[in-house]
């Protein structure tokens, strides 16, 4: 894990949440957001976009935001919510719960992503590629990223032919295979493409 250098603040002197989210991509399971505002001499050389870190460098680091963060708060929208208002706005609605839990207000939001649905008063700005860009939306992405794994794997207890532990519920090709095979659960995506013709032709 090489060490990085994000930016502290979007606005300086302002009291600025990141927020970020995880598990859009994926076939079953929620998508999970997390909003954190961070001390403005916050520092960590180690932080970083979640897709950039190792699961045991997401796990140390989510221990030592948790711990340092000003506020942070995690937020849940499940596959069924999903299937009534669909991905992109079940992601902006995951974003808005995360904020809404925060027990500070921020003055600022900067959120992951070039789009955003906001439903506080608080302004926001949407920044392309900001998990790699500024340590709150980094920070983010790795409490979203972590906590969802963490449920996943609980609902993995429960289904484990889908291989949850490993795949998170992301499409890989054992997870579209075992949709095939065994069908669909209570937690699976409906309005997802959950198999691929091709491999019905397989079986």
């Amino acid at each position: 894990m090489s060490e990085t250098h994000l930016q502290n603040n979007y606005k300086k002197g302002v009291l600025e949440a990141g927020c970020d989210e995880a598990g859009r991509g994926c076939l079953a399971g929620p998508v999970v957001a997390a909003a954190v505002i961070l001390p403005s001499d916050f520092k960590n050389g180690w932080i970083n976009d979640s897709k950039q870190l190792s699961e045991k460098s997401r796990n140390s680091l989510r221990l030592i935001i948790e711990k340092e963060a000003l506020s942070w708060a995690v937020a849940f929208v499940d596959n069924n919510e999903i299937d009534k208002i669909n991905i992109l706005n079940a992601s902006f609605m995951a974003m808005n719960r995360a904020v809404d839990k925060l027990n500070i207000i921020p003055e600022h939001l900067i959120i992951d992503g070039n789009r955003f649905k906001n439903n506080t008063s608080i302004p926001f700005t949407c920044i392309v590629k900001g998990d790699t860009k500024f340590l709150s939306i980094a920070a983010a992405s790795i409490l979203a990223k972590t906590h969802r794994d963490e449920y996943m794997l609980k609902l993995h207890d429960i289904h484990p032919e889908y291989n949850w532990a490993q795949n998170k519920a992301y499409p890989t090709k054992m997870h579209r295979q075992a949709i095939v095979e065994f069908g669909i659960t209570n937690f699976h995506r409906k309005t997802f493409r959950l198999s691929e013709k091709q491999l019905k032709l397989n079986f």
